[in-house]
Protein backbone atom coordinates (compact mmCIF):
# COMPACT_ATOMS: atom_id res chain seq x y z
CA UNK A 1 0.00 0.00 0.00
CA UNK A 2 1.10 3.51 -0.66
CA UNK A 3 1.41 6.36 1.81
CA UNK A 4 -1.66 7.92 0.18
CA UNK A 5 -3.70 4.98 1.41
CA UNK A 6 -4.86 5.71 4.98
CA UNK A 7 -4.91 2.00 5.82
CA UNK A 8 -1.20 1.73 5.00
CA UNK A 9 -0.37 2.61 8.59
CA UNK A 10 -1.02 -0.24 11.01
CA UNK A 11 -0.36 1.82 14.14
CA UNK A 12 -3.78 2.97 15.36
CA UNK A 13 -2.55 6.50 16.03
CA UNK A 14 -2.06 6.82 12.25
CA UNK A 15 -5.41 5.31 11.30
CA UNK A 16 -7.91 7.52 9.49
CA UNK A 17 -10.67 9.01 11.62
CA UNK A 18 -13.30 6.82 9.96
CA UNK A 19 -11.49 3.69 11.21
CA UNK A 20 -12.27 4.55 14.85
CA UNK A 21 -15.51 6.44 14.37
CA UNK A 22 -18.14 6.32 17.13
CA UNK A 23 -21.12 3.97 16.72
CA UNK A 24 -24.05 6.25 15.99
CA UNK A 25 -27.52 5.10 14.94
CA UNK A 26 -29.93 7.34 13.07
CA UNK A 27 -33.52 6.91 11.93
CA UNK A 28 -34.07 5.08 8.66
CA UNK A 29 -33.57 7.28 5.60
CA UNK A 30 -35.54 6.71 2.36
CA UNK A 31 -32.46 7.92 0.45
CA UNK A 32 -30.43 4.89 1.58
CA UNK A 33 -31.79 2.75 -1.27
CA UNK A 34 -30.69 5.31 -3.90
CA UNK A 35 -27.35 5.80 -2.17
CA UNK A 36 -26.84 2.03 -2.22
CA UNK A 37 -27.47 2.01 -5.97
CA UNK A 38 -24.86 4.75 -6.42
CA UNK A 39 -22.28 2.77 -4.44
CA UNK A 40 -23.20 -0.43 -6.29
CA UNK A 41 -22.44 1.42 -9.52
CA UNK A 42 -19.07 2.54 -8.17
CA UNK A 43 -18.16 -1.00 -7.11
CA UNK A 44 -19.21 -2.41 -10.48
CA UNK A 45 -17.14 0.25 -12.27
CA UNK A 46 -14.08 -0.43 -10.12
CA UNK A 47 -14.23 -4.19 -9.58
CA UNK A 48 -16.73 -5.49 -12.14
CA UNK A 49 -14.07 -7.30 -14.14
CA UNK A 50 -13.29 -9.47 -11.11
CA UNK A 51 -16.81 -10.00 -9.73
CA UNK A 52 -18.71 -13.25 -10.09
CA UNK A 53 -22.01 -11.94 -8.71
CA UNK A 54 -24.16 -8.87 -8.58
CA UNK A 55 -23.35 -6.34 -5.87
CA UNK A 56 -26.14 -6.54 -3.28
CA UNK A 57 -27.36 -4.12 -0.60
CA UNK A 58 -27.42 -5.86 2.81
CA UNK A 59 -27.30 -4.78 6.43
CA UNK A 60 -29.60 -2.50 8.36
CA UNK A 61 -29.79 0.25 5.72
CA UNK A 62 -31.35 -2.36 3.39
CA UNK A 63 -34.30 -2.85 5.78
CA UNK A 64 -36.85 -0.04 5.37
CA UNK A 65 -37.75 1.64 8.66
CA UNK A 66 -34.83 0.20 10.64
CA UNK A 67 -32.54 2.66 12.45
CA UNK A 68 -28.91 2.12 11.44
CA UNK A 69 -25.44 3.50 11.35
CA UNK A 70 -25.45 5.72 8.25
CA UNK A 71 -23.21 3.26 6.37
CA UNK A 72 -24.39 1.29 3.35
CA UNK A 73 -23.35 -2.38 3.51
CA UNK A 74 -22.82 -4.14 0.20
CA UNK A 75 -21.64 -7.62 -0.63
CA UNK A 76 -20.26 -9.23 -3.78
CA UNK A 77 -18.47 -12.40 -4.82
CA UNK A 78 -15.11 -12.76 -6.52
CA UNK A 79 -13.25 -15.94 -7.43
CA UNK A 80 -10.00 -14.19 -6.46
CA UNK A 81 -10.52 -11.24 -4.09
CA UNK A 82 -6.78 -10.70 -3.60
CA UNK A 83 -6.22 -10.23 -7.34
CA UNK A 84 -9.30 -8.01 -7.61
CA UNK A 85 -8.14 -5.70 -4.84
CA UNK A 86 -4.55 -5.60 -6.11
CA UNK A 87 -5.70 -4.95 -9.68
CA UNK A 88 -8.07 -2.15 -8.69
CA UNK A 89 -6.10 -0.74 -5.74
CA UNK A 90 -5.17 2.62 -7.27
CA UNK A 91 -8.63 3.15 -8.80
CA UNK A 92 -10.30 2.19 -5.50
CA UNK A 93 -8.12 4.58 -3.50
CA UNK A 94 -8.74 7.38 -6.00
CA UNK A 95 -12.49 7.00 -5.34
CA UNK A 96 -12.02 6.83 -1.51
CA UNK A 97 -12.49 3.04 -1.24
CA UNK A 98 -9.91 1.59 1.15
CA UNK A 99 -9.06 -2.07 1.65
CA UNK A 100 -8.69 -2.95 5.32
CA UNK A 101 -5.85 -5.50 5.61
CA UNK A 102 -7.22 -8.91 6.55
CA UNK A 103 -5.10 -9.20 9.69
CA UNK A 104 -6.62 -5.91 10.94
CA UNK A 105 -10.18 -6.81 9.97
CA UNK A 106 -9.88 -10.30 11.48
CA UNK A 107 -12.94 -11.63 9.64
CA UNK A 108 -11.79 -14.67 7.65
CA UNK A 109 -14.94 -14.79 5.54
CA UNK A 110 -14.42 -11.44 3.80
CA UNK A 111 -12.12 -8.93 2.19
CA UNK A 112 -13.33 -5.63 3.68
CA UNK A 113 -13.32 -2.40 1.68
CA UNK A 114 -14.54 0.87 3.20
CA UNK A 115 -15.83 3.86 1.22
CA UNK A 116 -15.00 7.05 3.13
CA UNK A 117 -16.35 10.52 2.56
CA UNK A 118 -14.07 12.96 0.70
CA UNK A 119 -12.85 14.47 3.98
CA UNK A 120 -11.88 11.05 5.37
CA UNK A 121 -13.97 11.68 8.49
CA UNK A 122 -16.79 9.18 8.02
CA UNK A 123 -17.54 5.78 6.55
CA UNK A 124 -20.17 5.92 3.84
CA UNK A 125 -20.21 2.29 2.69
CA UNK A 126 -18.71 -1.12 3.32
CA UNK A 127 -18.07 -3.76 0.69
CA UNK A 128 -17.91 -7.32 1.99
CA UNK A 129 -16.10 -9.12 -0.83
CA UNK A 130 -16.30 -12.92 -0.52
CA UNK A 131 -15.38 -16.05 -2.41
CA UNK A 132 -18.26 -18.13 -3.84
CA UNK A 133 -19.61 -20.73 -1.44
CA UNK A 134 -19.10 -18.58 1.65
CA UNK A 135 -21.82 -19.35 4.23
CA UNK A 136 -21.85 -15.73 5.40
CA UNK A 137 -23.09 -14.63 1.94
CA UNK A 138 -26.34 -16.54 2.47
CA UNK A 139 -26.63 -15.62 6.14
CA UNK A 140 -26.52 -11.87 5.45
CA UNK A 141 -29.21 -12.20 2.79
CA UNK A 142 -31.38 -14.43 4.99
CA UNK A 143 -31.11 -12.04 7.95
CA UNK A 144 -31.96 -9.02 5.78
CA UNK A 145 -34.92 -10.78 4.18
CA UNK A 146 -36.36 -12.06 7.48
CA UNK A 147 -36.30 -8.59 9.01
CA UNK A 148 -37.85 -7.11 5.87
CA UNK A 149 -40.80 -9.50 6.12
CA UNK A 150 -41.22 -9.71 9.91
CA UNK A 151 -41.80 -6.27 11.48
CA UNK A 152 -41.77 -7.70 15.02
CA UNK A 153 -38.24 -9.01 14.45
CA UNK A 154 -37.18 -5.65 13.03
CA UNK A 155 -38.58 -3.92 16.11
CA UNK A 156 -36.74 -6.34 18.39
CA UNK A 157 -33.52 -5.79 16.45
CA UNK A 158 -33.96 -2.04 16.82
CA UNK A 159 -34.00 -2.46 20.61
CA UNK A 160 -30.94 -4.75 20.52
CA UNK A 161 -28.99 -2.34 18.30
CA UNK A 162 -29.97 0.70 20.34
CA UNK A 163 -28.79 -0.93 23.56
CA UNK A 164 -25.57 -2.15 21.92
CA UNK A 165 -24.80 1.34 20.62
CA UNK A 166 -25.47 2.86 24.07
CA UNK A 167 -23.26 0.25 25.75
CA UNK A 168 -20.40 0.33 23.21
CA UNK A 169 -20.29 3.69 21.39
CA UNK A 170 -16.51 3.64 21.02
CA UNK A 171 -16.00 -0.05 20.29
CA UNK A 172 -17.41 -1.29 16.98
CA UNK A 173 -16.32 -4.86 17.65
CA UNK A 174 -18.14 -4.96 21.00
CA UNK A 175 -21.20 -3.36 19.37
CA UNK A 176 -21.21 -6.11 16.74
CA UNK A 177 -20.68 -8.83 19.33
CA UNK A 178 -23.58 -7.51 21.42
CA UNK A 179 -25.91 -8.17 18.45
CA UNK A 180 -24.55 -11.65 17.68
CA UNK A 181 -26.93 -13.71 19.83
CA UNK A 182 -29.99 -12.04 18.30
CA UNK A 183 -28.64 -12.53 14.79
CA UNK A 184 -27.94 -16.24 15.45
CA UNK A 185 -31.46 -16.69 16.78
CA UNK A 186 -33.00 -15.08 13.69
CA UNK A 187 -30.91 -17.26 11.40
CA UNK A 188 -31.80 -20.49 13.18
CA UNK A 189 -35.59 -19.98 13.46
Amino acid sequence: MSDADPMAHENSQHWPIWATETVRLIESQPAWADLAEDFIGEVQDLLGHWLSSDVLHVGSTAIPGLPAKPVIDLQALSQDPDTAIAGAHDALTARSWYFVPRHLDQQPWRWFIVRADPTGQHRLAHLHLMRPGQRRWHEQLAFRDRLRTKPALADEYTAVKTQAAADHPDNREAYTQAKAQFIRRVLTT
